[in-house]
């Protein structure tokens, strides 16, 4: 009687691990969608601040290019890091390149720089910092339209040696309290221009990448 009642208990523990296991798992898997879907919107919400719908035809998320390994390095970026492009009637108009500014205040600034077919700046936003709130944190266009400041820029303008914030001669403008945060910032983006004006036609493929795979 005692083994049948240890083995009837047994049996009862292990379908509840069993039915507890199958819940957790529906669960990880449902939540996991959720997250999923929530960062994607996350994503494209960010590339359409740079390049809104009216301006392109395709899905930028789709059209993503794993970024080679002199590029990645060049960038501050890992290789296989994604860069999208913006198409428009079968044309690329634009694209989109991660690029971290190693140099902040208080250490790495992860952008996003947004480039035109014709090598202007579409916009430029900083995804994640951890520079000082109040001072440093203006990157950020929750706190600040500082970024807006390049809208429209190339390498023609202002010229290559004015892309640097006014206290170091440049066209910038730099923080109240804190100039070395815009210097970190200016510094990379002028750089991913270069990257861009010397690897144009890679970053800039004429067939989307998601058409190639069909």
């Amino acid at each position: 009687m005692i083994g049948q009642s240890i083995s009837k208990n047994s049996l009862v523990l292990a379908l509840f691990a069993l039915a507890t296991a199958g819940v957790l798992a529906t669960t990880y898997t449902a939540t996991e969608a959720r997250i999923a879907e929530a960062e994607k919107r996350a994503a494209e919400s960010a590339l359409l601040e740079i390049v809104p719908r009216e301006r392109h035809d395709n899905d930028m998320l789709a059209d993503s290019l794993p970024l080679p390994a002199n590029l990645a390095l060049a960038l501050g970026v890992p290789p296989g890091t994604l860069a999208n492009v913006a198409y428009q009637k079968g044309a690329p108009i634009a694209v989109i390149l991660p690029s971290i500014a190693p140099d902040g205040y208080s250490g790495a600034i992860k952008l996003i720089v947004g480039i035109n077919a014709d090598g202007s700046i579409a916009g430029v936003r900083a995804l994640s910092h951890k520079e000082t709130p109040g001072l440093g944190d203006k990157v950020d266009l929750r706190k600040s339209d500082w970024v807006l400041e390049f809208n429209g820029k190339s390498l023609g303008n202002p010229s290559v040696d004015d892309w640097a914030v006014k206290k170091d001669g440049g066209e910038f403008d730099q923080f109240t309290g804190a100039t070395i945060t815009p210097r970190a910032v200016v510094k990379q983006v002028k750089q991913t221009l270069q990257l861009f004006q010397k690897h144009k036609a890679e970053l800039l493929p004429t067939t989307p990448p998601s058409a190639e795979d069909k």
